[in-house]
């Protein structure tokens, strides 16, 4: 009888934990199977990206790329490529900055709306189909972006955002329709529409727990004794 009145109990908290947690575990369940519809790195638009051959350095390449005697900036590295047929050293600070300074050394201006039109038409699938432009400063990047460095957004005309920086002359990412949609879905997943990076925090945390909770209940509700049901006369 006592085991009788305990599994009632347990069933009653089951069905109170039922409503109070169905509408979290049935968003993580939708939230999670949208997530896994696409492979990552279709969601990171990896399959929108070209394959551009590497161009070898001229063996007669002299680089004379020197820091600005006011700098005092540590630098985190330094590499020489040939971008667009042309050689360049980029300069990246520990600060995450760059700079890129020509083979003789002059500091090149930051990336132009047509060079960045041009490096999009060049590595990104249907690149050359553009519907907008627009320049961001590091402090005022776009939310789907969310990395403190300057870039043109090239927007194209399937919904495809394409960053490039302007200062590393490099196209940073490849934000998708699918990208866009993937993010929300996950900031759902971790309850966090603001920025949608905190996967650690009270209110996540104590639904989980209520959720698991809940779980552990229904699995010993499971090995609940019925009563047989009367059999009916013959």
């Amino acid at each position: 009888m006592a085991n009788q009145r305990m599994m009632q109990r347990y069933a009653k908290w089951h069905i109170w934990l039922g409503w109070l947690v169905g509408v979290p575990v049935l968003m993580w369940t939708v939230t999670g199977l949208v997530m896994v519809i696409k492979p990552i790195e279709e969601v990171r638009g990896n399959h929108l990206r070209k394959e551009v051959a590497e161009t070898a350095l001229p063996r007669d390449t002299n680089i004379a790329v020197s820091l600005p005697a006011e700098s005092t900036e540590p630098v985190r590295s330094v590499t020489t490529l040939v971008e667009r047929g042309e050689t360049v050293t980029r300069i990246t600070y520990i600060d995450g900055t760059s700079e890129r300074f020509r083979a003789n050394g002059a500091k090149m201006a930051p990336l132009s709306e047509i060079e960045a039109r041009m490096i999009v038409e060049e590595g990104i699938v249907g690149g050359d189909e553009v519907v907008g432009t627009a320049r961001y400063a590091a402090e005022d990047v776009p939310f789907d972006f969310r990395r403190p460095i300057p870039v043109w957004q090239v927007a194209l005309a399937d919904g495809t955002h394409v960053y490039v920086g302007t200062e590393t002359g490099a196209i940073e990412a490849v934000r998708t329709e699918w990208w866009r949609t993937f993010d929300f879905m996950w900031g759902l997943h971790i309850m966090d529409l603001e920025t949608r990076e905190d996967t650690s925090h009270p209110i996540l945390i104590v639904f989980a727990l209520l959720s698991v909770l809940g779980a552990l209940l229904g699995c010993v509700l499971m090995f609940r004794r019925r009563k047989a049901k009367p059999q009916a006369p013959e």
